[in-house]
């Protein structure tokens, strides 16, 4: 998510191998040392740490079909537990300094999209089954075939729409954007604040949580998003204790009983794997095209965050590819299965872990550190769940700027990629939905490339998945004809 620094200077000679963890993790045959990987496993973790805050916070907030919500402190220690465990995982058994967590994107799309269609065990099974698709889909050496399916500008138009809505979500959830109302209080366009003005101390931190982090990122600071999401939970707590606030929303910054307490694994566990093929009012169609979304989210990233790493730290090989990737890719699918029945929302690697690349890690040893951090953080869950949405939202926006970034290697002269490129970005935010916007995309270049007639330079995969969209979009016309209403 966060954009990457030149590569390191690698024309260090490695330091004497020490011992067999050196020779295991080949720390000194890569130019490292262990205190190069132990203070890159520090930077990791503090550059990435935000998404204990985040996710709780994005998943937490949000309700499934039959209204339950999730426990925030539950969701706090998943969190924790899968980064840990999967970050460990990675560095063992693919030896890249490549952390990973809850995707942001990814849980955006089971809060705001997946859950209200289902139970929450049902969305979460949804995430168990993408994770074990991706495994196959490595397994099997179809990654290749789905990769060139889908055109580079469509994928970087996919990043930028997700951008745009985590974005637009920040600013609802810290009430710096509210719905209007009409006189038959259905949903209109939005508004600013809550009557067309800013009131209120909660939207004042949140302005100042916006303009702190991108300040700090401006600066390059390492871990700005966690930097200002500490910052303003402190500003937060002194608002709270000193003026006047009605309400903070779900979580109202106050200091916790107790800073340690022990990790509550309620959520482990809790997913129905086929549950959501059953759900009522929720067609087949609905589920193929949700588990196709969250596949094409994390499948793509996964395979651009790992390049990046890989060619940062210098470890691409002479023909340019990456030590170990279809370990790596089968450890980044399991770890999404991992997420799904943690109830964490899909894992997957961090781009994030540049900062740990930066400081000089280039093994997985650093991972050991990042994962330890994260275990320790397990109980620390009280002092995690005092964070207001007003002082982790500017995080969101962050993240949407940094995703939006993409939006400059679209080739907009180009109608062909322009029009679809556009489409995808807009309908997602305007839609709320990111699967509308991948659909509108897909449907529009297939038409587009039609119409110019290069239909032959469509990917099958591509006329197939295009196929199920118009379904998806087609659905209420279809079911009417074929009189299943």
């Amino acid at each position: 998510m966060s954009e990457l620094k030149k590569p390191a200077d690698r024309s260090r000679p490695p330091s004497p191998e020490v011992n067999g963890v050196d020779r295991f993790f080949r720390v000194s045959e890569r130019g490292s040392s262990f205190g190069r990987e132990i203070r890159g496993g520090f930077a990791t973790f503090f550059t990435m740490a935000y998404i204990l805050v985040l996710n709780p916070l994005i998943l937490g907030s949000a309700e499934d079909k039959y209204g339950r919500q999730l426990d925030p402190v539950q969701l706090t220690t998943a969190t924790a537990l899968v980064a840990a465990v999967m970050t460990v995982v990675m560095g063992v058994g693919g030896n890249l300094p490549l952390a990973l967590a809850a995707g942001l994107g990814l849980n955006a799309v089971v809060a705001f999209q997946i859950a209200p269609l289902m139970s929450w065990g049902d969305a979460m099974g949804l995430i168990v089954i993408e994770g074990l698709l991706i495994c196959a889909l490595v397994v099997t050496g179809l990654r290749e075939a789905v990769m060139h399916a889908i055109p580079q500008p469509l994928k970087q138009a996919i990043s930028v729409g997700i951008g745009l809505f985590i974005a637009f979500i920040g600013f609802v959830d810290a009430g710096f954007v509210t719905r209007i109302p009409d006189a038959a209080n259905t949903t209109v366009p939005v508004q600013l604040g809550g009557s067309g003005t800013l009131t209120g101390w909660p939207v004042l931190v949140f302005c100042l949580g916006v303009l702190l982090t991108v300040g700090l990122l401006a600066r390059r600071v390492k871990g700005a998003i966690l930097v200002s999401i500490v910052t303003m939970t402190v500003v937060a707590m002194l608002v709270d204790s000193l003026a006047d606030v009605r309400t903070w929303g779900l979580t109202t910054p106050a200091w916790p009983g107790q800073v340690v307490a022990s990790p509550d694994f309620g959520l482990i566990g809790e997913f129905d794997l086929f549950g959501a093929f059953g759900e009522p009012g929720v067609g087949v169609v609905t589920v193929v095209l949700l588990i196709f979304t969250l596949i094409l989210s994390d499948f793509f990233d996964t395979m651009g965050t790992v390049v990046g790493i890989s060619t940062e730290a210098g470890l691409l090989d002479e023909d340019g590819k990456v030590p170990n990737l279809g370990r790596v890719l089968l450890i980044d699918g399991a770890a999404a299965v991992a997420g799904g029945a943690s109830s964490a929302s899909s894992a997957t690697s961090y781009i994030e872990s540049a900062a740990g690349v930066g400081e000089g890690a280039r093994t997985g040893f650093s991972n050991l550190v990042t994962g330890g951090l994260f275990a320790l953080a397990l109980f620390l869950t009280p002092l995690l769940t005092v964070v207001p949405l007003q002082a982790a939202a500017p995080a969101l926006v962050a993240v949407g700027f940094l995703m939006m970034t993409q939006v400059k290697q679209i080739d907009w002269d180009r109608y062909e990629i322009a029009v679809p490129a556009f489409l995808t970005i807009a309908v997602m935010p305007f839609t709320y939905s990111i699967t509308n916007g991948i659909g509108a995309g897909f449907l529009a270049y297939v038409v587009i490339k039609t119409v110019l007639g290069k239909a032959k330079e469509v990917h099958w995969l591509l006329w197939g998945t295009s196929a199920l969209f118009l379904v998806y979009f087609a659905i209420d016309p279809i079911e009417q004809v074929l009189g299943v209403r």
